[in-house]
């Protein structure tokens, strides 16, 4: 619990629950919203129900005027819209007519919703900010708690930002620093901040509010107005839901563990479909076993071959004399399900699905038929729709595409097999070292989480990048996440846009919830790297597990050219990187190296023309200087110092002080004509990753890695 028992009733909670639930609705009442958020501690102003315009005035003189009047209907969800609201009503008069008002207009506006009354509330000073407190069920992720700016400009500015419930205290704080509008909780043009304590609470409360109860699916405080002094939620409204669906079934991470260590690093493969026919998957997949190196047992499966490229072929897996560990397939949809089955009776742990025709051609059937056959003989299924995967540490490829042998610490995956062949691409001709490259399909069974729970224990693997469509189980994904992240760095690519269908129009927080901004949030509460694009995530593959992990904030740009500078500090900026500000001293020992026409601070412009051994003497400084923790180096071409001249005398530096045991993160952006590129090529085969034409990549790289070492407490 992250709230004390003794500070929430939950018995009053769920007899209001019950009470709703045998009614079959889908709301809470205004008053049964008061009574749940009096229940959490939830700051409410004073109120009560009136059923006559007496019975209104009596509670309007107990509360104190001026006081706020609104129509409390199940139909009726959105109050003002049906002009079922008065804002400030002064003396008894105004109250017994608006009590008439408020019916009459809740009546036009639905004939057939039933009227309980009028609720007649405090009406709270003016002058308060107004922000929103609210809480969603995502259909990936589950329960959110959300918090933005409120009132009437929360669907219009979507200032907005989402974690995973239950909320923590340092999440919430994380909240209110993570909308655009942050400055303004802080108090702007001598106004005085908030109380950020007491919406920090708020926001704590709503998260377990709803983690206690599944079955309430949206909370919204709107607007909670914030003060100096406090925070009070002016208006709560509670929907639920009583027959959610049913929670994916999710194995143990120790089953996970042991059944994807056997996927992943067999002793015996077996091919269905094998086939010694040039140009079908099944002859490709079985060449690459072969080709690619694989020393494990490889059983060629096809009931009218006796032998393929030298190897028995058996009719059956069930014919196998020895264990397998794992089958791919390499047969046409409509045989799957009943070899899948005599791979369930064989006891085979894992299966490969490469073949397509299954949802992703509207064959929903024939995967639930699949998925259903692993479930019912413990058979986990990669796929279908996959190129299959690569895991260089055993030289296997299980897969039709080209072996790939240069092995690595960087594991990859992707659900697309477009995108796949993308990253098998990159990872050839960047000569990047891998541990695995996984095609993920359709995901009918193994996704992400599975994955990340696999590298989590595999030495071979340093890091992991990830390209999604969607998260099938967001939740069991971010908490995996927020696990592996704190030791590896996790990035991931999201492409596609989440939704919540015609249920989020039905409060302000479930119409917000629909977009990115869940994702976004999300994965940046479980510490994972995201890219924007399928090159940066390539380029944070390559990079990110290359670079030290920096000891400070400070960076420093040194660059051969003024215009290069500006970008290069724009960049940084946009990475969420500190420019370091220099001390007298430090901008004086600059100086001494650079030229009456180049400027120090930060940036430091050596100018053009600068001879070799100036980059080599402000490189050093840098390197040298405790105080600066990461260097951003622009070179631009010229006849004094050579690109590949450049490229040497940087990479020597950078090993001399490694070699003293000195190792801060150094990237590099290099301009010029094409010798650039090898130049950039050359800095990478020494740990330094620069990149030709191009001043985003370099900064966006070494912010990644900040953001990982930030996120795992390193920093």
């Amino acid at each position: 619990m992250l709230l004390e028992r003794e500070t929430v009733d939950k018995g009053t909670v769920r007899s209001v629950l019950d009470r709703v639930k045998a009614d079959q609705r889908s709301s809470l009442s205004a008053p049964e919203a008061k009574q749940v958020a009096d229940a959490y501690g939830l700051p409410v102003p004073q109120e009560g129900l009136a059923t006559s315009a007496d019975e209104a005035v009596k509670l309007a003189e107990q509360i104190g005027f001026p006081v706020v009047m609104k129509i409390v209907s199940p139909e009726i969800l959105h109050k003002t819209e049906a002009g079922g609201v008065l804002v400030g009503v002064e003396d008894a008069a105004g109250v017994r007519a608006g009590y008439d008002t408020i019916v009459t207009n809740a009546r036009k506006y639905d004939a057939a919703a039933s009227i309980s009354g009028v609720q007649v509330q405090q009406m709270l000073p003016s002058g308060a900010q107004e922000v929103i407190v609210g809480a969603v069920t995502d259909q990936s992720f589950g329960k959110l708690v959300a918090f933005g700016l409120g009132g009437v400009l929360v669907e219009v500015l979507k200032d907005i930002t989402f974690r995973l419930a239950p909320a923590t205290r340092a999440d919430a704080h994380s909240m209110l620093d993570g909308i655009q509008a942050a400055e303004m909780l802080r108090g702007v043009r001598g106004e005085p901040a908030v109380d950020r304590e007491a919406l920090a609470s708020i926001i704590e409360r709503v998260s377990q509010l709803v983690s206690d109860f599944p079955e309430i699916s949206e909370v919204d405080l709107n607007p909670v107005f914030a003060t100096p002094k406090g925070a009070t939620a002016v208006d709560v409204r509670i929907l639920v839901d009583f027959d959610p669906p049913a929670p994916r079934p999710r194995p143990s991470q120790d089953e996970i563990v042991r059944a994807m260590n056997r996927i992943m690093r067999p002793d015996a493969v077996a091919v269905i479909g094998a086939s010694g026919e040039a140009g079908k998957i099944g002859n490709s997949v079985m060449k690459n076993l072969i080709n690619g190196g694989y020393k494990g047992e490889i059983y060629p499966i096809n009931p009218k071959a006796d032998e393929i490229l030298g190897y028995k072929a058996y009719p059956s897996v069930k014919d196998i004399p020895g264990e397998v560990d794992v089958a791919v397939f390499a047969i046409p949809a409509k045989f799957v399900a009943a070899a899948l089955t005599e791979c369930g009776e064989k006891h085979i742990p894992g299966a490969v699905l490469i073949p397509s025709g299954f949802a992703e051609t509207g064959n929903e059937e024939g995967q639930r038929e699949i998925v259903e056959i692993g479930r019912r003989y413990n058979v986990r299924l990669m796929g279908p729709n996959i190129y299959g995967f690569y895991y260089t540490p055993k030289d296997l490829c299980a897969t039709f595409c080209t072996p790939y042998d240069v092995k690595g610490s960087v594991a990859l995956s992707s659900q697309s097999g477009g995108v796949g062949m993308a990253i098998i691409g990159f990872s050839r001709s960047a000569k990047m070292g891998v541990s695995a490259i996984v095609g993920l399909g359709n995901k009918a069974d193994i996704d992400e989480d599975d994955l990340l729970t696999f590298f989590e224990q595999d030495d071979a693997t340093k890091a992991i990048a990830m390209h999604m469509e969607d998260l099938k189980d967001g939740r069991a994904f971010a908490e995996v996440a927020k696990r592996v992240s704190k030791a590896k760095p996790v990035m991931v690519l999201k492409a596609g846009r989440t939704a919540l269908g015609a249920r989020a129009a039905s409060s302000h927080t479930g119409a917000l919830a629909g977009n990115d901004k869940v994702y976004d949030d999300v994965l940046r509460q479980s510490g994972v790297i995201r890219a924007r694009g399928l090159n940066e995530l390539l380029a944070f593959a390559r990079a990110v597990p290359i670079l030290p992990t920096p000891k400070g904030e400070n960076v420093v740009i040194i660059t051969g050219a003024g215009g290069s500078g500006v970008l290069l500090s724009d960049s940084c900026v946009d990475a969420g990187l500190s420019l370091m500000k220099f001390d007298p001293d430090l901008d004086e020992a600059f100086k001494k190296f650079i030229p009456p026409f180049g400027a120090s601070g930060n940036p430091v412009d050596i100018t053009g023309g600068e001879p070799p051994k100036t980059y080599q003497n402000t490189i050093r400084l840098g390197l040298e200087d405790d105080r600066i923790h990461a260097l951003v180096l622009g070179y631009w071409h010229t006849i004094v110092t050579p690109p590949m001249v450049f490229a040497r005398l940087c990479a020597e530096v950078v090993e001399e002080f490694r070699a003293r045991g000195i190792n801060k993160p150094v990237v590099a952006s290099l301009a010029g004509d094409v010798e650039v590129e090898e130049a950039s090529e050359y800095l990478f085969d020494h740990k330094i990753p620069a990149y030709p034409y191009n001043t985003e990549t370099p900064v966006a790289v070494l912010g990644a890695k900040y953001r990982w070492a930030r996120g795992a407490g390193l920093l």
